[in-house]
């Protein structure tokens, strides 16, 4: 399996990031784009690192957030072919809500009725083709973490913390081990790990890829979240994203040569 990360916030070589991600996976003859990052510039960034998004076959996306998602419109302009596979209860209803401030958070809007004929929903633990899973959370009591982090679901008149139902796991299996692609990790990067060893009890979980939301969050919690990642005995961990530099400096003293950076144009080999 081969990836390259084809937008990350931190940008590489003269190659622009923005907030948000994007990544192509070779997967022996597979080919896999999970999200679409917060604009076009994905297909700008896979021009110049090689990559054709026409041959994608199989587009994830991760969860229902924009800065994952903007680039769909776009995706579906330069690929005829591929489906979408998006979690079953993923809907134009996240929102990021402080005090009186409610600010639109989610996918594009009208995208899933515009491309109906594009869209899969995924439900339960979900074969994308052989090797190759989208996992959801369950963990019970992820509305915690939305009501923390200030994102929510509107439910008719209503805001609820958001549970991340809408968010999965894309896993492939490696001579390795699984290697798990969550981008944005808001049901927690250990709980992560636990679900997909809890789905595949025989199978050793190698690494975890993508970004796992502390950001805002305090040294100490940084330190506690990295002792977690650390009792999983996961090899290999890369991260970038909603991760923030702060925070990749501060589990990279914690986690030494087990965590490397996430950037545009990094290639990954398992």
């Amino acid at each position: 399996m081969r990836a390259k990360v084809l937008v990350d916030n931190i940008e590489n070589d003269g190659i622009r990031g923005e907030w948000g991600l994007c990544v192509y996976i070779a997967y022996g003859e597979r080919k896999i784009l999970l999200d679409v990052g917060a604009s076009d510039l994905f297909a700008e960034n896979a021009k110049k690192l090689g990559v054709n998004i026409a041959d994608v076959e199989y587009a994830v996306l991760s969860h229902a957030h924009y800065d994952h998602s903007l680039g769909m419109k776009k995706f579906f302009e330069l690929n005829r072919q591929a489906k979408f596979y998006l979690r079953e209860s993923v809907g134009e209803n996240c929102y990021f809500k402080k005090l009186f401030i409610r600010k639109y958070i989610g996918i594009p809007k009208n995208i899933t009725t515009d491309y109906a004929d594009r869209i899969v929903y995924a439900a339960g633990d979900y074969s994308l083709c052989d090797g190759v899973y989208l996992i959801p959370h369950h963990t019970a009591g992820l509305e915690a973490i939305g009501k923390r982090e200030m994102m929510y679901q509107k439910t008719g008149k209503c805001y609820v913390p958001d549970n991340f139902s809408h968010e999965q796991s894309l896993v492939f299996e490696t001579e390795k081990g699984l290697v798990i692609f969550n981008s944005c990790s808001h049901g927690g990067a250990s709980n992560i790990i636990k679900e997909v060893r809890a789905v595949f009890p025989d199978k050793k979980v190698y690494g975890i890829i993508g970004g796992f939301h502390l950001v805002r969050r305090s040294e100490k919690e940084i330190r506690e979240f990295a002792a977690q990642i650390r009792e999983t005995g996961i090899a290999y961990v890369c991260t970038g994203h909603c991760t923030g530099e702060r925070a990749y400096g501060i589990l990279k003293e914690e986690l030494g040569d087990t965590i490397s950076q996430l950037h545009v144009g990094l290639a990954m080999e398992f």
